[in-house]
């Protein structure tokens, strides 16, 4: 199936924004993990309200087979950020396959990406990485316990889609080896907890994670 016909090539943005929304959500349960409502709002919603503020288009990568339920959730969402579409050519490829394949759809100089269960994204945080990223191909966060997280993260769209692209044809499909061909600077753990707190980078993978990020006592969702 082609891809959505609102999903052409953005033109002169200077900002972008992808959330990846295309995985089978195993973990999940029955249940499209991007659909799970937070105060009555679908993560996928939350995270493209956050990217919106501080992008001038978003591209959702997802497979062709959830475009209705996420074109649905989304219809009064971003605001006046145009919000399209780029349909992953071989569904649950993972995240650089995403990458790649959204990149081709925008001209921006660069794009942060966020994945789509990352519902505490911090518009702000996200204007750090973009001011980071400035003379680089990414920028990645680091948290506390050493990992590193490339899908809330900012890159170059031009040196990244080359270096992407290239790793695929050779079926290497990690993100994280792709940050290794790339000038990538890490953003260090001290520098992430002044700029954001550490739920802002949570990804929520299992129906666990997502029920106590959501019910923990005297925890507001909306308040950090």
């Amino acid at each position: 199936m082609p891809d959505s016909p609102h999903s052409s090539r953005q033109n002169n943005r200077s900002r972008a924004g992808v959330v990846l929304a295309g995985g089978f959500s195993t973990r999940f349960g029955e249940t499209d993990k991007a659909l799970a409502e937070i105060n009555g709002t679908p993560m996928l919603a939350r995270v493209v309200d956050r990217l919106a503020a501080v992008v001038d288009a978003v591209v959702v990568s997802c497979r062709a087979a959830q475009h209705h339920a996420f074109d649905r959730v989304l219809s009064d969402h971003g605001g006046e950020t145009p919000v399209t579409f780029a349909f992953d050519p071989e569904p649950d490829n993972g995240p650089l396959a995403g990458i790649a394949h959204s990149f081709q759809r925008i001209e921006a100089t660069y794009a942060a990406v966020v994945a789509c269960d990352m519902p505490f994204v911090e518009p702000g945080f996200i204007e750090v990485l973009f001011e980071q990223a400035a003379g680089h191909d990414a920028v990645v966060p680091e948290l506390d316990d050493g990992h590193r997280q490339p899908t809330q993260a900012v890159y170059h769209v031009e040196h990244t889609s080359r270096v992407a692209e290239r790793r695929l044809a050779a079926d290497q499909l990690s993100l994280h080896g792709a940050l290794g061909e790339l000038d990538t600077v890490i953003l260090p753990p001290d520098a992430v907890a002044a700029q954001t707190p550490r739920r802002s980078l949570a990804d929520l993978n299992s129906r666990a994670e997502f029920t106590r990020a959501i019910s923990a006592e005297g925890d507001d969702p909306d308040s950090r």
